[in-house]
């Protein structure tokens, strides 16, 4: 088999929210492991995904941190790839579909989340190492 979702995707400590917890914490979390998104989960199910944009989102719209809940602002039922998944296949759905995290679900259970700069460096692990793509560089 070839390259997979499995071979880029963080699978060791996906963030997982649940659905009332604060803007704020979600923000405080999410700082705290360095990462653009979190998994919302609903009694062991994915409920949602929350990222940086979403919490721009309520910013913008003048919700306040402490008392915003993450439910408001996530994207409910995202989009989930399974670990077998093709990473160029995947980067193609984010790049159309303009989003730029996948959790990615086995048998109904998370086993992690691919991110857009996951694959971006799944691209350049692949390339020969004498690429000089878009390059007039020796």
């Amino acid at each position: 088999m070839g390259v997979t979702l499995r071979d880029f995707m963080t699978s060791d400590d996906v963030l997982t929210v649940p659905a009332e917890i604060s803007l704020r914490e979600a923000a405080r979390v999410m700082r705290g492991r360095n990462v653009g998104a979190a998994v919302v989960v609903d009694g062991g199910r994915i409920a949602g995904i929350f990222t940086e944009r979403d919490l721009l989102r309520a910013v913008a719209d003048g919700e306040q941190p402490d008392d915003g809940l993450v439910q408001t602002y996530m994207t409910p039922d995202p989009m989930t790839l399974p670990s077998d998944h093709a990473p160029s296949e995947a980067a193609q759905i984010m790049s159309e579909r303009r989003f730029r995290h996948i959790p990615v679900v086995d048998d109904g259970r998370l086993v992690g989340i691919v991110s857009i700069r996951d694959l971006v460096g799944a691209g350049l692990q692949m390339l020969p190492d004498d690429a000089h793509v878009g390059s007039d560089f020796p």
